[in-house]
């Protein structure tokens, strides 16, 4: 690291250009001290002014973004959980229009709540926003509670799962080619290998430059739509053959219980999930009071026309049964229709993961910088490289732990344990939205939902989350509540009193020294 840089990171680190309030209680450092610093820093390579994120994606690069998330590795491996709920064909496509529909819904809502919070952070800056006013204790808790279980377990181990699924389409053409009986054993060993090197790469990729991500992404979801594309004109085509006699079974076998009817719902939307991705990034979309509306009325019905007529491609050749017992749907449709070419299932499935995975860290990892910068996570993950405009420690600490999940072996059951709170989440999210209409009745707001909408999504919200523990119970709705508890007890010293760890500054400083990162200059407006 330079001594310019080295420099620049001293008198961040006092405070002289950070001017975050809960950052500022240090010391006063003299002026002659500032002045001597500073002429000190302009006879060396002169530093931008103003050091923030940078608004590098515009709209087709923020649609782009919510269908790479959108459609990850699920929709192709094994989107047969609704049907598998709903019992028919049938119903299974009305669950996944309803899904679609919710999603939309869902998804209008947080496009109005971006314009009247115009920070990056989706529901945790919307939380502080509503709630951090109404009690000086009660209050900041949703936006930590959300901070605690998305950045430190849920968006890692689902980031670890869509790396394995990588990894898993990546290692099996070629141990086919070199040693099919290789001990199973030594077969995960590769397999976590390959997806530790592929996280290694989004990583360098979000930490390096966002010009760089938002280029890759667009063309790896460009090659996502293609995959998608293919599947559904492999059953248009299974279609005109005459082959309906799989969809001709229309609604025999449907489950009409109201366990049966939710769950399936449940189901579907977790498949949909990822509506919220371009709310988590607004301070790095162009013309956001346009582009973030826009990108959603696009991307969001354009994934639910492709999962819907997905499915009818899926179900027009495999029956019920099968669906719900192969291991991979896609593949077993493309090994069925598409003869030479079913290669470009497995492959698309590969490069669908990867994108879903680059694209996921993008959004946590401004998660994360935004809960540093309000001081609900360590100050040092607030901090931005001073020539790149990237939020380097945020990205750096989801690689780490991802990569943690991905060696810990048991993360379905870390999503499981965890999966349930995010429409706890949604929901709190859509009544902040109701409250910021009554607190901010005089807010910017381009675009406004019918107040009906967010009332009937926190309704929902609700229902949704109350599911999963009392129809279908498991051990892991526990280890939750202990989670959500160790977060109240590490919440009461850590942020409501203030207390400091005595090792926090040195950290601070060897971040900046060692990532060439430092406070950002400017934040918006809450």
């Amino acid at each position: 690291m330079s001594s310019k840089n080295l420099l620049m990171a001293s008198f961040r680190s006092m405070n002289l250009v950070s001017h975050n309030p809960k950052r500022d209680g240090g010391a006063e450092v003299p002026q002659v001290a500032k002045e001597s610093l500073l002429d000190e820093a302009s006879q060396q390579e002169p530093l931008p002014e103003q050091l923030n994120l940078k608004r590098e994606l515009d709209l087709f690069s923020a649609v782009s973004l919510i269908l790479s998330i959108m459609i990850g590795g699920g929709i192709f491996v094994s989107p047969s959980s609704a049907l598998q709920r709903a019992g028919s064909v049938g119903e299974a496509l009305i669950v996944w229009i309803v899904c679609g529909l919710l999603s939309l819904l869902g998804a209008l809502a947080f496009a109005e709540l971006s314009t009247v919070v115009p920070q990056s952070g989706a529901e945790y800056t919307y939380f502080r926003a509503a709630y951090s006013p109404l009690h000086k204790f009660w209050g900041p808790l949703p936006s930590f509670s959300f901070i605690w279980v998305v950045v430190l377990i849920l968006r890692p181990a689902e980031g670890a799962i869509i790396i394995l699924i990588f990894a898993e389409y990546v290692y099996q053409p070629v141990a086919n080619i070199f040693d099919p009986q290789l001990c199973p054993l030594y077969q995960e060993y590769i397999k976590k290998i390959i997806a530790l090197l592929a996280l290694g790469i989004t990583t360098y990729i979000n930490t390096r430059s966002v010009k760089l991500f938002v280029k890759m992404q667009n063309v790896l979801s460009s090659c996502k739509i293609v995959v998608c594309m293919i599947v559904i004109a492999g059953g248009i085509y299974n279609l005109s053959q005459g082959n309906i006699e799989h969809l001709s079974t229309g609604f025999e076998g449907s489950k009409t219980g109201i366990k049966d009817i939710i769950l399936s719902l449940y189901s579907g939307l977790w498949t949909y999930d990822g509506w919220t991705s371009v709310s988590l990034v607004s301070e790095e979309v162009k013309n956001p009071q346009k582009n973030i509306l826009r990108s959603i009325l696009i991307a969001v019905p354009l994934v639910m026309v492709l999962f819907v007529m997905m499915n009818v491609a899926y179900m027009s050749v495999l029956t019920v049964p099968e669906m719900i017992s192969v291991p991979a749907v896609a593949v077993a449709f493309g090994d069925r229709i598409l003869g030479p070419l079913k290669f470009i299932i497995p492959v698309g499935v590969a490069l669908s993961s990867f994108s879903c995975s680059m694209a996921s860290q993008f959004g946590v990892a401004r998660l994360t910088f935004a809960a540093g910068r309000e001081g609900h996570m360590p100050e040092a993950l607030s901090y931005i490289h001073i020539h790149r405009y990237t939020p380097a420690p945020a990205v750096v600490l989801q690689g780490v732990l991802t990569s943690l999940f991905i060696l810990s072996g048991r993360i379905v059951t870390l999503i499981e344990f965890a999966s349930f709170l995010i429409w706890s989440f949604y929901g709190f999210a859509f009544t902040a939205l109701i409250i910021l209409r009554k607190t901010r009745p005089n807010a910017l707001r381009p675009y406004k939902v019918p107040i009906g909408i967010p009332i009937f999504l926190a309704l929902l919200s609700v229902v949704l989350a109350a599911v999963p523990i009392v129809m279908d119970p498991s051990p892991g709705h526990i280890g939750a509540v202990m989670f959500i508890i160790l977060g109240f007890m590490v919440y009461y010293p850590l942020i409501y009193k203030g207390y400091k760890l005595p090792f926090a500054e040195k950290l601070y400083y060897l971040v900046q020294v060692v990532m060439e990162a430092s406070p950002p200059t400017e934040i918006p407006k809450l």
